[in-house]
């Protein structure tokens, strides 16, 4: 499972996980937290990775990916209008939609991609795909969509691919969609045990986080607090709900910290001056990881809770697995959102993980859950796994990128699954924990709603 109940023995997990990401010889150059290089003039730190495997030959590769930058997901009539005095950054997308800023950040993303495996020689230079070697898939949304197409003109700029999207346009697709696909009154009080067991304290120590996100908001000088329809966040209302056929349901403040601070977070991306973005308060760069972290918890309390992300993750995870064992296909492109991140990686048993150099450090905006195929010399095939991403200056500054000088690389461990002296998994034993991850929904069922008809099943 990706969390242990105990927070100590997360906590202990966590120092176990980069321990062994340092002797398999990956190099991270900041830790989490830690403010930018002065003498470089840097406002935020960078990081540096790398995809490649030296001595091996590069067969396949298989991403997961998170739209890039949105505007947010309501206007200014909504909540986000009314906690606030400010006036919020002025998009150049309607609420929820890729901006353009987006468009350039993901294109760049395509061609960084593209060079990096003509290098690995993957795709030779100006690849145009034959019948099935390429696969370009998202959900139906406007910023999922744009996103693939975007990234499909970096990575296939003479080549004509389409992008697969199915149902009504701006609906969820089943694949992506987030939703429980059964529940019963035991197993909704089981999700919610297990959520404040993993999380309780978390919850806690919001005091903090909060009180940043009040100042930087003026939330007492707003229109809700002046009504009386919002008076400050709290730490001690938050709730869950749970229905056959929803996403996982929040209530309380730290929902409405999730809307403001993710509205933030996307005004620092856009927004040419840092402290315009946060309303004219100088923030640090550990101070923007507080007002993240609000969006982080709430994503991973409803998300990556193994009761909840085995069911939810399930469409998603059998989809991977076809890609990864597709004949012929080189590369699989799979654009959600950060729910699709959060899921997969918790119901595969992902161990307990922080991004350096970014403000989102567990799925930054744009970010990519890579899975790349290799073959040793004597034909011997193993997978990496990293979460590859743009940092949070290269999110601000839109740098060119470059197989010498790309995006951040983070390896992710798989707790209870043996690497080789190189930091890859045998194609087998990763083969053979999608499959107990897949069997995990079943096992659910068996265990909740045993009679998949029955009247216990909502």
């Amino acid at each position: 499972m990706r969390k242990m109940s105990a927070q100590t023995s997360r906590r202990l997990l966590l120092i176990v996980s980069l321990i062994l990401v340092a002797v398999i010889g990956c190099q991270i150059l900041y830790s989490a937290g830690i403010v930018g290089n002065k003498e470089k003039g840097e406002e935020f730190p960078s990081a540096v990775g790398d995809l490649s495997k030296d001595g091996y030959t590069l067969t396949r590769t298989v991403i997961l990916s998170r739209h890039s930058i949105r505007s947010p997901l309501s206007g200014n009539g909504s909540t986000l209008g009314t906690i606030t005095p400010h006036e919020w950054f002025s998009w150049s997308s309607a609420p929820s939609e890729l901006s353009l800023k987006g468009t350039v950040l993901e294109t760049e993303m395509g061609e960084y991609f593209r060079k990096w495996m003509e290098k690995e020689g993957l795709i030779p230079e100006n690849y145009i795909p034959g019948e099935g070697e390429v696969r370009i898939y998202s959900n139906s949304k406007q910023r999922t969509i744009a996103t693939a197409r975007c990234f499909a003109s970096g990575l296939f700029p003479v080549g004509d691919v389409t992008v697969e999207h199915h149902g009504e346009y701006d609906t969820m697709d089943p694949v992506f969609n987030p939703v429980l696909t059964f529940m019963t009154d035991e197993y909704a009080q089981d999700i919610k045990k297990e959520i404040f067991d993993l999380y309780g304290e978390e919850f806690g120590l919001l005091g903090e986080n909060f009180a940043l996100l009040d100042k930087v908001l003026d939330t007492e000088k707003s229109e809700a607090f002046a009504g009386g329809s919002f008076s400050g966040f709290t730490t001690d209302d938050i709730d869950f709900s749970f229905e056959n056929g929803s996403e996982p349901r929040m209530t309380g403040s730290l929902k409405t910290g999730c809307q403001a601070a993710d509205a933030l977070v996307l005004q620092l991306y856009e927004e040419k001056d840092p402290e315009a973005a946060a309303f004219g308060e100088k923030l640090s760069f550990t101070d923007w990881q507080k007002i993240s972290y609000i969006k982080d918890l709430y994503v991973d309390a409803l998300f990556s809770t193994p009761l909840v992300s085995v069911n939810v993750a399930n469409p998603l995870l059998k989809e991977l697995y076809l890609e990864m064992t597709a004949e012929g296909r080189k590369i699989s492109f799979l654009c959600g959102h950060d729910s699709s991140l959060a899921s997969v990686t918790a119901a595969l048993g992902v161990a307990e993980y922080t991004l350096p150099s970014s403000v989102e450090q567990k799925t930054p905006i744009g970010s990519k859950l890579v899975f790349c195929r290799w073959e040793n010399s004597s034909g011997e095939a193993f997978w990496s796994i990293d979460i590859v991403y743009q940092t949070t200056q290269q999110l601000r500054d839109m740098p060119i990128l470059t197989p010498e000088a790309g995006p951040a690389v983070y390896p992710l461990i798989l707790e209870g699954v043996m690497m080789n002296e190189d930091g890859m998994y045998r194609e087998d034993a990763l083969f053979e924990r999608f499959m107990e991850a897949i069997d995990a929904y079943d096992e659910l069922m068996e265990k909740y709603a045993p009679e998949s008809g029955s009247e216990d099943a909502a």
